[in-house]
């Protein structure tokens, strides 16, 4: 097999310890090296390395940049990586379409740019954007604060081609924003994290970029009253195009470590954003802002202009740089509860902060109801280490009493496997184990991940 890859892929086929290392781990920084590392630059070359670890059961792991934080990229049984890092060209783009034909390794952000050109953009925006990549976030149906009013990755997917387990290249969708042929095998693969296929080619859905946005910030005097002004956003017709949450411990971290001038006495924060045409635009910001009042309401102010709306993300962008002088370790996932859970999520977090003795503050995108919990320790502290490791168990437990999920944009991985027979249904798991044999039936694609 090496010597056949070699031939195929030349300097695209590494075997060397030092170079396969760098493809070994991730953003969840678990390490495990691979036997060899493969970076093709056709979707032929992809097909006959899936061919050759199927023919020989070599353990095989898709990966685009390695952003993500559950360790689905990092390939705990050895084998090889295909790294897509070589095929990143936007094929075409179709305005009159609203559609884009993208190979897997197009990083997220030089897509947004290309794009702009044309008036258009692709809704997906995690916070890795400018480093990740198209199919990786696929891969983990990624979202962001736009998912709200846009959806996620699985929302924004006309069509893809994959190639399976057994080294077969098929064409899954459509060019067409319409369709009712047979199964919606596309969504499928969305989110299936390298299980089921490696994709080699996507049609993306294509959106108009906003002629204008306004921005709002609120703060409250606790979560129950944020989550209550949430409900209500979320009920009224404007639909908003982010609407972002910080829990009391994230207002004090950007005060207090970050410098933002806020209230001492604040204790939730939302970030509302609309977009549209600029004449519709202040009606919007009117509605908004009515469902936005109510009992516990502090502060509402708005952004009116550029400048102003940096201004009031001020505290969401210092939020990062202050967890890290808080403590050197975080473990960040993501969980998801129905947007009026959101006030017993946070209570039972904060809970398990006191209970632990390690700080846990919360964030995220409240209008979906998919929160970051974002525990923090210290990793020479193998006190700390192991109180850590035996809490966030218990958020995911939590998330799942609220009858909320594992994941809204993270995805499962390693991180959260073992969780998946308590979050789902036993015949919805065994139907998902069904397609995992019907896709990849030597079992070769990202072992160990996403199914228990």
């Amino acid at each position: 097999m090496h010597q056949a890859m070699a031939a195929l892929l030349g300097d695209g086929w590494r075997r060397d310890p030092a170079e396969c290392l760098v493809y070994g781990y991730d953003n969840s920084r678990l390490l495990s090296v691979p036997w060899a590392v493969a970076l093709p630059t056709t979707r032929e070359q992809v097909v006959a390395v899936v061919r050759a670890c199927a023919e020989h059961c070599v353990p095989l792991v898709a990966r685009g940049r390695g952003t993500n934080t559950t360790g689905a990229s990092v390939p705990v049984a050895g084998g090889v990586v295909v790294s897509f890092e070589r095929m990143d060209r936007i094929l075409e783009v179709r305005p009159g379409d609203r559609c884009a034909i993208v190979e897997p390794g197009v990083l997220n952000g030089t897509l947004q740019r290309a794009l702009q050109a044309d008036g258009l953009f692709w809704p997906p925006d995690p916070t890795s954007a400018d480093f990740s990549t198209v199919g990786g976030n696929l891969a983990c149906n990624a979202g962001g604060p736009r998912a709200v009013k846009y959806g996620a990755s699985r929302d924004n997917v006309l069509a893809l081609a994959v190639v399976t387990g057994t080294g077969e290249l098929v064409r899954l969708g459509s060019a067409t924003t319409k369709g009712s042929t047979g199964y919606d095998l596309q969504r499928l693969l969305v989110g299936s994290e390298g299980t089921l296929g490696l994709i080699v080619e996507a049609t993306l859905r294509l959106t108009p970029l906003p002629a204008a946005r306004r921005a709002m910030r609120a703060l409250y005097r606790d979560v129950d009253s944020a989550a209550a002004a949430v409900a209500r956003l979320m009920a009224q017709p404007v639909t908003p195009s982010m609407l972002e949450f910080m829990d009391g411990e994230c207002v004090r971290l950007a005060r207090e470590g970050g410098g933002v001038d806020l209230p001492a006495e604040a204790g939730a924060l939302l970030m509302i954003e609309a977009d549209g045409e600029a004449g519709t635009l202040p009606a919007a910001i009117e509605a908004l802002g009515r469902a936005a009042s109510g009992e516990g309401l502090l502060a509402l102010e708005e952004a009116a202009d550029e400048a102003a709306r940096a201004r009031l993300w001020a505290a969401r962008k210092a939020l990062s740089p202050a967890l890290r002088k808080l403590a050197p370790g975080k473990i960040n996932e993501d969980v998801v509860v129905p947007v009026s859970r959101i006030p017993e999520l946070v209570r039972g977090v904060q809970a398990l902060s006191r209970e632990s003795r390690l700080p846990i503050v919360t964030f995220g995108h409240a209008g979906n109801g998919n929160l970051h919990v974002n525990l923090l320790f210290d990793p020479a502290d193998a006190a700390q280490a192991a109180q850590a490791a035996a809490t966030m168990p218990r958020v995911f437990a939590l998330a799942l009493d609220l009858g909320g999920t594992l994941s809204g944009e993270h995805g499962i991985g390693l991180a959260k496997r073992d969780f998946m027979e308590t979050a789902l249904d036993p015949g919805a798991l065994g139907l998902m184990q069904a397609l995992k044999r019907l896709f990849d039936p030597a079992g070769i694609l990202n072992p160990g991940k996403l199914l228990p």
